[in-house]
């Protein structure tokens, strides 16, 4: 049931991101005037290398996601080109999904060909959404355009003796070139989103606003943003209503009940008007005077204090004095204690002590101060990892299993250990085994013992490599699901895995 479901999951990974891009071991033989490589790791929030500029022409791509760059988990992550959001080239499709453990150990590569402009590419996986990034390509001349467009904005419309624009203001946005020509302009309102410039820009919301622009010329030379800022108000209608204003406190609150921040309590203050708009925000700390309110305000002295804020509209409207109390008291003392840390070993044991079938620890750990941030044990010579559930130990043999605990201050317990001996329980669930010394894919000897898993089956009996599978991809993630789990008990370490991985993807089972 288990080798079905984790090939259900593979196949339904592959569904979701297809591969657009060629394998490197199938790869057409095209000369490229440059390459191009991105590169990544464990991470899920950026690329661990990517070009930022290119020139126009035949570009080999390479990309790798392997274990030479750092992907310790097998972590799959793909290089997809953005062809639809606006402002960027859409003339190059690669969609490439790598992991360590696919058939060309996670390094690909394609030959596209680059044309002047801006391209977007990011990571299709999700939960991995912000690895993002934009490629600029020139079209690479000798002394050909470096030079990026000048671009300005004009803002036009009737306006009252203050400057503000009444009812609606329209921007204007002018765009030269003296090189390669101007090729987009570019707009955006209070900063939305850019979209392609074709008319003068009709503002009419009433409040403040700002409009940003740019340029890119014909060689693929983007302007700095340009931006101009105006204020619009009714037409005709005179604003008489005051602002709505109010302030939310923030802060850790101690437990006593009375809610007093310790340390530090911050107040920030708001205001809306629906009207002319917001024109200023002013407050007073402990009988102050007023002063214009400009970013939150951050309070650290002990003890009660008053807060009195107001705001008043561009027509000149000042809302209603608003009040808050609140009390700062100090910060108890800072954790210095490292967490209390132990571990239990149970199950079935001989006359000898040795544990029959299995062993299974449970770490505890306790904290009376700051509280237990996080629990970590490590398995004979494995790595540290997260501790949740109790790690149950089925591999026979001597095994020792560290653990430590952090607290939430940081404080970090010393590491402890507990030894045991499991032994085989005598009971034999594949009595037809498959003993031979090593294991062995499709011929392929990966080196590594085949030892036995406890229960009278060993590695080539679970891998199961004569067993029906829907096809090749389904039977290599049936043995990553296989190894992972013999990793986890302890069976197996991370470089055996990979090995046997790796001779499983190399295979031609299920093909």
């Amino acid at each position: 049931m288990t080798r079905r479901l984790k090939a259900a999951l593979a196949a339904l990974l592959l569904t979701v991101i297809p591969l657009a891009a060629v394998p490197a071991s199938a790869a057409p033989r095209v000369a490229a005037d440059q390459v191009l490589t991105w590169t990544a790791d464990d991470s899920i929030t950026r690329y661990k290398s990517a070009p930022t500029t290119a020139v126009a022409g035949a570009t080999t791509i390479i990309w790798e996601n392997s274990a030479a760059t750092g992907n310790t988990t097998g972590m799959p992550h793909t290089l997809t080109f953005d062809t639809s959001t606006e402002g960027y080239n859409h003339d190059v499709t690669v969609n490439i999904l790598a992991s360590p453990f696919d058939a060309n150990d996670g390094r690909h590569q394609a030959t596209v060909t680059l044309t002047p402009g801006r391209y977007r590419y990011f990571c299709s996986i999700p939960g991995h959404s912000s690895m993002v990034g934009e490629l600029v390509v020139t079209d690479g001349g000798g002394g050909g355009d470096t030079t990026a467009p000048t671009v300005t904005g004009t803002v036009s419309g009737d306006q009252d003796q203050d400057g503000n624009y009444l009812g609606a203001a329209t921007v204007t946005v002018t765009a030269t070139d003296a090189d390669s020509g101007v090729a987009t302009v570019e707009y955006q309102v209070d900063d939305t989103s850019f979209h392609p410039y074709t008319e003068p820009v009709r503002v009419t919301a009433v409040g403040d606003h700002a409009v940003q622009f740019r340029a890119t010329d014909q060689a693929g030379n983007t302007s700095a943003v340009g931006s101009v800022q105006f204020r619009i108000v009714e037409a005709g209608e005179q604003d008489t209503t005051a602002p709505e204003v109010k302030a939310t406190l923030a802060g850790d609150r101690d437990g006593d009940g009375n809610g007093n921040y310790v340390g530090t309590a911050t107040a920030t203050l708001t205001a809306t008007d629906a009207g002319s708009g917001v024109a200023t925000i002013e407050y007073s700390l402990d009988g102050a005077a007023f002063t214009a309110y400009t970013n939150p305000i951050v309070v650290t002295a002990v003890g009660m204090h008053m807060l009195h804020y107001r705001a008043t509209d561009v027509a000149g409207n000042t809302s209603a004095e608003q009040m808050e109390h609140f009390t700062v008291v100090e910060p108890q003392a800072a954790d210095t204690t490292p967490p209390t840390v132990a571990a239990t070993v149970t199950g079935d044991r001989n006359d000898d002590g040795a544990y029959v079938g299995g062993a299974t620890v449970t770490v505890t750990a306790t904290d009376a101060d700051s509280g237990v941030a996080s629990v970590e044990y490590a398995l004979d010579t494995g790595a540290w990892a997260a501790y949740s559930t109790p790690v149950t130990v089925r591999a026979t043999g001597a095994h020792t299993v560290r653990f430590r605990a952090t607290d939430t201050a940081g404080n970090a317990a010393a590491e402890q250990s507990t030894t045991f001996t499991v032994v085989a329980d005598g009971t034999d669930a594949c009595p037809e085994s498959d003993t031979r010394a090593t294991v062995v894919i499709d011929g392929d000897d990966t080196g590594v013992r085949n030892v036995d898993t406890g229960d009278g089956c060993t590695i080539n009996d679970l891998i199961d490599e004569h067993a029906d599978y829907p096809g090749h991809a389904e039977f290599v993630r049936h043995v990553e699901a296989v190894t992972a789990a013999l990793v986890t008990g302890g069976t197996l370490d991370r470089r055996q895995q990979g090995a046997i991985v790796r001779a499983a993807a190399r295979s031609d089972v299920g093909a």
